[in-house]
């Protein structure tokens, strides 16, 4: 029970802090991918202003390109010749080739000859040649979109693009369209570039363009969102907006991030763990020194109690805990209590057997005290087998109930002043299961009713009720049937005149190992005649064999 209540008490004192533990591991976790998702988004604000100006000086630089390309005279010229002859083939390849020689001059990807109104008329972009150089071709007009600035998909790359108007005269003859292709290596962060809501170029390896367009679905124009891949957390960054509807999305796995710092925090708390398991395993012994090892002596008292039937008071060493040593106070107190109680009720009962052994007597002069004086003589024979004062104190009260039963016996029977016929006799032999009905509907008796309902089986057999045969009597009814014998032979009845205590002695002697037990009857003739002669008959009377055989059957 001590192990079962160390235990329990270990567990109150370690699970709550075990949850402690855990629930500050999840605060100070949380708080660090805050941190961290904090610092990412500085990363990524820092990166952003770093695009920005790079963009503002490319767009700078390309705006005093674009302003000297424009200036080109013969550039001009021969917009003017296409804007003159817009369908003209010749006048379109005249401009593909100064568009070619201007580019390659300049280092532009792809150049653009736009009419007034935004049609174009003339482009090339620079392509890879089946010899791994790169040059620019003529690229169709007619699969070009409107001039303008931003991005500009072609053969399956992507230019970022610039304009300016081609004046002549004050008079706009056309727009001019650079641009420079759109690396994601120069990216030195993972990056998406997402045209009306799908993505179209990617530099995160690994990963479709479905399942980004899945997981950035719910981002649309929000500045930040938080998306999952692959099983992991991200945060996503809008970083730049080209218009017609391209965007630039960075994107930074927060679990990758923060996985050397989790890593640390977990060997961290492991090792916390193990010491706070420590700490409170000792903290548990040390309680179970002051705590459960006080509580555990005062329930095994308390078994020790329920064992034996018997409350006496706590005598343990006291506990520093104050409320332990008011429980053994309180227990002590309650002990005194219960003794003091059980000694009224035990006196009590006392007065109720002695009333019942007097009711009892009072119906016969002739039995008047013999309940009394088995008792006596019992509680005597026990003494002399050297029994227990509690076995003889059981004795004593057996025999002043053992004639209980006689209750039920019609006077008629038990004064009749001849013999018994075989029916009255039978009768007279219902009275020791009698007596134990009586008494075994009163609490606190029952340790009695084997000397009321056996004390007159016999040592071979021949007794009754129950035709038991040597120890299968107890010992407390075998007593009591002797002593029972030797008070009626020797003191008078209605039907017959009490025996001398010589002639007593010689019939429990001849009887012994037939109707008594040798054992005990060899005890009993040897008891201080005092004893058994303070109401025996005068020794010069004499009974016959008949009277002595009657007293005997009692």
């Amino acid at each position: 029970m001590t192990t079962r209540f160390r235990t329990r008490a270990f567990l109150i004192c370690f699970v709550p802090f075990a949850v402690l533990l855990a629930c500050s591991f999840w605060m100070i976790q949380r708080s660090v991918e805050s941190t961290v998702r904090d610092g990412l988004r500085a990363s990524f604000g820092e990166n952003q202003l770093a695009i920005a100006r790079i963009h503002a000086k490319s767009d700078l630089q390309n705006s005093r390109f674009l302003k000297v390309a424009g200036e080109n005279a013969a550039l001009k010229a021969g917009m003017q010749l296409l804007l003159s002859h817009p369908g003209n083939a010749e006048a379109r390849r005249t401009v593909e080739d100064q568009l070619r020689e201007l580019g390659e001059h300049m280092g532009f990807d792809f150049l653009l000859i736009a009419a007034p109104n935004g049609t174009p008329q003339a482009a090339v972009a620079r392509q890879h040649a089946t010899d791994g150089r790169t040059q620019l071709i003529p690229v169709d007009p007619r699969l070009l979109n409107r001039a303008g600035n931003g991005l500009l998909p072609i053969g399956g790359r992507t230019y970022s693009v610039a304009s300016v108007p081609v004046d002549q005269n004050d008079e706009n003859i056309g727009v001019l369209s650079v641009g420079a292709y759109f690396d994601f290596s120069e990216f030195t962060t993972s990056a998406v570039l997402v045209h009306n809501g799908k993505v179209i170029e990617s530099n995160i390896p690994g990963i479709s363009f479905d399942r980004l367009d899945a997981a950035l679905a719910g981002c649309d124009d929000r500045t930040e969102c938080n998306v999952r891949l692959q099983g992991a957390n991200w945060i996503s960054l809008a970083m730049q907006s080209y218009g017609g509807g391209y965007k630039l999305r960075s994107l930074e796995n927060v679990d990758q991030a923060t996985a050397p710092i989790q890593s640390r925090l977990n060997r961290l708390f492991l090792t916390l763990t193990l010491i706070c398991v420590l700490v409170a395993l000792l903290c548990s012994l040390a309680e179970s020194q002051t705590i459960v090892k006080p509580l555990g002596a005062v329930v095994s008292h308390l078994r020790q109690t329920v064992r034996t039937g018997v409350l006496t008071e706590f005598k343990g060493q006291p506990s520093s805990v104050l409320e332990i040593r008011e429980l053994a106070e309180i227990f002590n107190r309650a002990a005194v209590s219960v003794q003091a109680a059980g000694e009224e009720l035990q006196s009590a009962n006392l007065e109720f057997v002695g009333s019942l052994a007097n009711a009892l007597d009072a119906r016969d002069r002739y039995t008047s005290g013999h309940s009394r004086r088995v008792s006596d003589l019992a509680c005597a024979t026990a003494a002399a087998m050297q029994l227990g004062p509690a076995h003889v104190e059981r004795i004593r009260i057996g025999a002043i109930l053992h004639d209980m039963g006689k209750i039920g016996i019609s006077d008629s029977v038990l004064q009749k002043p001849g013999r018994l016929t075989d029916e009255e006799f039978a009768h007279v032999k219902e009275h020791p299961v009698i007596g134990r009905r009586i008494l075994e509907g009163v609490q606190g008796l029952a340790a009695y009713l084997p000397a009321v309902e056996l004390h007159h089986e016999n040592w071979d057999g021949s007794g009754y009720p129950r035709g038991q045969q040597g120890e299968e009597t107890p010992i407390d009814a075998r007593i009591i049937h002797v002593s029972d014998a030797y008070d009626a032979m020797t003191t008078d009845r209605s039907y017959r005149r009490g025996m001398t205590h010589e002639r007593a002695i010689s019939i429990l002697i001849e009887n012994a190992g037939i109707q008594f037990d040798p054992r005990i009857v060899e005890v009993f003739v040897n008891l201080p005649r005092e004893i058994l002669t303070r109401h025996a008959a005068p020794p010069e009377r004499g009974d016959t064999v008949e009277e002595s055989a009657m007293a005997v059957a009692g």
